[in-house]
């Protein structure tokens, strides 16, 4: 063995051990993130008792205010990171994030705790696209794929069981101990970015912040309208003002950024088809996930008569398959590429759905049915989630790593308030009336996952050059 050889083969423990500390790291920022956008979920009618005089419908803002900054600030917060650089932002976001999550816990009245809530989703939208920067940046090109699929569990593990954890939180402890349980792993991932590899600032000029305003208006107003729609009603002049005002803002920042130096949107970035196909896959599969994680609670409380808590832990299983299927996920990208991960996935996902569509029973059969069904739909999310984002990411170089992870995110969560809304609509006025309202809402799921599906055949990953 030469001496060259020699050092390189002592010195791959001390890698192997610092890209797990990136990893550590960067799944648990992202497990925080996604875990507070369903946690709070059935923390609604315990804030309504704890604060005298508040209704539920202001509590409801709660979950409103947290999902309306995450979803409006993902792209900008992207670009920022690859102008500032991943492992400042990453601090800042987790820093913000614990900050936040302790005047949750301590807030004297609802206003402060709603005040809390918003800004806890802005410093949310942070920490996942500076995230996977941080992953992808300082892991091994060859460990990427692999890095992706961890992050990826990471993330639908916190998002799908969220609810059963705040469900169990509450009925224990009261809803403060949902803020409170965030404090000692965000201290815990603060000391752990302590051991990252430093990143440089780019030296370019921030992104332009009035195309980022009006992109982050436009996607917060699309979330606002989606989220409130139920309440209001889909003929009120209040939501389609807002979807109209939304239009209007994303394609004005579309434009603004076209032809500004700094943009806020890197429309370049699209030029890639392998990242334009990422992009619209991910619209297709929001469209179909954010629906059906909703749908089997209503489903199970509405004609099964589950309990919030039962339905939430019902979720479960399917919560933990997709996590497990995304770690395995990952070194078959690397293997194989990201379009027959997320074909498979996505066939895996509509035969689920097609079986809720068609056998869907009206009486409670967990064992026989809902188990089941939950392990395919894990296997189909945790396959998809982890492709699309391999694809997107891998389709630009390291220093877009950030302002990819960030669209591909705001187009699922676009997709997502598409979804919703299809919901609501097959829904409106028709819960109640059995298997069949809840039987075409998987319908249209499974329309958007076959679609997710056949657009990923389009996704060819040509990996383009690392920068020197």
């Amino acid at each position: 063995m030469t001496p060259t050889v020699a050092r390189a083969a002592a010195a791959r423990p001390a890698v192997a051990a610092r890209e797990g500390v990136v990893l550590l790291v960067a799944a648990g920022a992202a497990f925080l993130a996604l875990l507070d956008a369903t946690v709070a979920n059935l923390a609604v009618q315990d804030v309504t008792g704890h604060f005298r005089g508040a209704s539920v419908t202001a509590a409801t803002w709660i979950i409103t205010l947290y999902a309306v900054t995450f979803a409006a600030l993902l792209a900008p917060a992207g670009r920022l990171a690859d102008v500032v650089g991943r492992r400042a932002l990453l601090v800042a976001g987790v820093a913000g994030f614990t900050i936040m999550s302790a005047l949750c816990a301590a807030a004297p009245s609802l206003a402060v705790l709603l005040v809390a809530r918003a800004l806890q989703g802005v410093a949310a939208a942070v920490m996942i696209p500076a995230s996977l920067a941080v992953v992808l940046a300082d892991t091994s090109p060859q460990r990427r794929a692999a890095a992706i699929g961890a992050w990826s569990a990471a993330g639908a593990l916190a998002a799908a069981a969220g609810p059963a954890v705040g469900g169990v939180l509450v009925d224990a402890l009261g809803w403060r101990s949902l803020f409170l349980v965030n404090l000692p792993i965000a201290l815990t991932i603060l000391a752990g970015v302590r051991l990252l590899p430093a990143s440089a600032p780019r030296s370019g000029r921030l992104p332009d912040w009035g195309g980022t305003l009006l992109l982050g208006l436009g996607v917060g107003a699309a979330a606002l309208a989606i989220t409130q729609a139920p309440r209001w009603s889909w003929g009120d002049g209040r939501t389609a003002a807002l979807l109209g005002g939304a239009a209007l803002a994303i394609v004005a920042a579309l434009v603004r950024s076209s032809r500004h130096p700094a943009p806020a949107i890197q429309i370049e970035l699209w030029e890639r088809r392998s990242f334009a196909w990422a992009n619209l896959a991910s619209l297709f599969y929001g469209a179909a996930l954010f629906p059906w994680l909703l749908v089997g609670v209503l489903f199970l409380v509405d004609v099964w008569d589950y309990s919030a808590l039962e339905a939430g832990l019902a979720m479960t299983p399917g919560a933990i398959v997709a996590s497990l299927v995304a770690l395995r996920a990952g070194p078959v990208v690397a293997a194989r590429g990201p379009r027959p991960v997320v074909v498979a996935g996505a066939a895996v996902l509509a035969a689920a759905g097609l079986l809720c569509v068609t056998a869907l029973p009206a009486d409670p059969s967990f064992l026989g049915f809902w188990l089941p069904v939950g392990v395919l739909i894990g296997i189909g999310t945790g396959a998809i989630t982890t492709g699309i984002s391999t694809a997107a990411a891998l389709s630009v170089d390291a220093r877009h790593f950030a302002a990819a992870t960030g669209l591909n995110q705001t187009a699922r969560q676009i997709g997502g308030a598409l979804g919703i809304a299809g919901l609501a609509a097959v829904l409106d006025g028709r819960t109640g009336d059995g298997v069949g309202p809840f039987a075409d809402v998987y319908l249209l799921c499974t329309l958007a996952t076959v679609a997710a599906g056949a657009v990923a055949l389009r996704i060819v990953l040509h990996h383009p050059k690392e920068p020197a």
